[in-house]
């Protein structure tokens, strides 16, 4: 039997490489929609990063002249900003460890017990993080005035631990509704005591959430402005310190500053994945 050949027409070369294209675009969208993304975010710290390294003829750093380390060489040059740096680390570091220890039990509280006021918390704790700041911000510069407590130190760690507190319940709370209560049965069904179950079972489960909370309130307390400029009186934090030196001319020394700290943020992810990608070619292993 004779089989007939194909008399379709096929496309020519020049017909089929739009097409071909067009393919490998649809099929690598999403790919190129995240790196675009990611690009967009990462385009103003990398001209923070080129303008350190920036010598301006002026008092403000915004155009670029010549090549230069010296603020590198010299990060305290200027007065009082590595004064306000530390300031900043400071409350950062006990908001942070403030913020994560309610949180965390707040999160257990109201993830693991039923009691009548729960809907009721739940509501207070999301409206932080929906309110704009400056009304928070307000509240609690009128709360401190009514209470005859001067502005300084401690209003603004208060004020950070306040707000840093929503998103501490929030990450916790969202990583114990998801833990298996048959891990901690099967603890104690092995005669574990209740501190022996807490600190072997559920602790290291929800470790990644509580070091998650943890780090946003750091993140979130380091670079608020809004709220620690109501409550902060005659202190200077590193946000105000740039804020002010903005309207007389900014210092090349607070991009070495914000270069480093970048950098820290970015070293500190990729030990954490090498870290988690070893753990887990262990445990496969």
């Amino acid at each position: 039997m004779a089989v007939r050949e194909s008399t379709a027409p096929t496309a020519p070369p020049a017909a089929r490489a739009p097409r071909t294209a067009l393919r490998w675009l649809r099929s690598r969208i999403i790919v190129i929609a995240g790196l675009c993304t990611l690009g967009y975010l990462i385009l103003p710290n990398v001209i923070v990063l080129v303008f350190s390294f920036n010598k301006p003829n002026g008092r403000f750093n915004y155009q670029w002249q010549r090549f230069s380390t010296d603020a590198w060489t010299d990060p305290c040059g200027v007065a009082d900003l590595c004064g306000s740096l530390g300031l900043s680390l400071q409350i950062a570091v006990w908001a942070t460890i403030g913020a994560t220890a309610l949180g965390t039990m707040i999160a257990f509280a109201l993830a693991r017990y039923r009691f009548r006021a729960r809907p009721s918390v739940n509501t207070l704790i999301f409206l932080p993080m929906a309110m704009p700041e400056v009304v928070m911000a307000a509240s609690l510069a009128t709360l401190f005035l009514n209470m005859g407590i001067q502005f300084g130190f401690w209003t603004i760690l208060i004020a950070h631990i306040m707000f840093c507190l929503s998103f501490v319940v929030t990450a916790v709370k969202a990583r114990v509704m998801s833990m298996d209560p048959r891990l901690e049965q099967a603890a104690q069904d092995l005669y574990a005591s209740p501190l022996q179950t807490f600190l072997r079972v559920t602790l290291p489960i929800a470790a990644p959430g509580i070091a998650a909370g943890a780090l946003l309130s750091f993140a979130l307390s380091f670079d608020d402005f809004i709220i620690t400029n109501f409550n902060a009186g005659s202190t200077v934090t590193f946000p105000m310190f740039v804020w002010g030196s903005a309207q007389r001319g900014t210092p090349v020394q607070i991009n070495v500053i914000g270069t480093a700290m970048f950098l820290v943020a970015v070293l500190c992810v990729v030990v954490g994945q090498l870290a988690g990608n070893r753990r887990k070619r262990s445990k496969r292993s």
